[in-house]
C-alpha cells in the first residue's frame, strides 16, 4: 500500500462517524427512556459516546454504557425525570 492510499485509509477512520463509536447514536435523533415515552432530541454526542440533550433549558449528559438500540429507537435505562433533576 502506497503512503497516499494509507493516510486516505487512516483519516476515514479516525473521521468515523460517531453514530459507530456510540453504538450508532447521533444528533437530531430521538432518546427514550426503558418506558417507551421519548425524553427528547440529542443535541449532540461527544468523542466518547455521551449523548446530551436539552432538557427544560439545561443541557443534560446520558452515559453511552445506559444508551441501546431496541426496535430501531434509541433507548436509555434512565427517567427524563431522573435527567431533569440531575441536569
Amino acid at each position: 500500500m502506497n503512503k497516499i492510499a494509507f493516510f486516505a485509509v487512516l483519516a476515514a477512520l479516525v473521521s468515523a462517524p460517531l453514530a459507530a463509536q456510540s453504538g450508532g447514536i447521533v444528533a437530531g435523533k430521538p432518546l427514550y427512556a426503558s418506558d417507551g415515552k421519548r425524553i427528547g432530541i440529542v443535541y449532540r454526542v461527544t468523542s466518547d459516546g455521551t449523548a446530551q440533550l436539552i432538557i427544560n433549558g439545561k443541557l443534560v449528559s446520558i452515559p453511552a454504557a445506559s444508551i441501546t438500540a431496541a426496535d430501531g429507537k434509541f433507548q436509555t435505562s434512565l427517567t427524563k425525570k431522573d435527567l431533569a433533576s440531575a441536569g
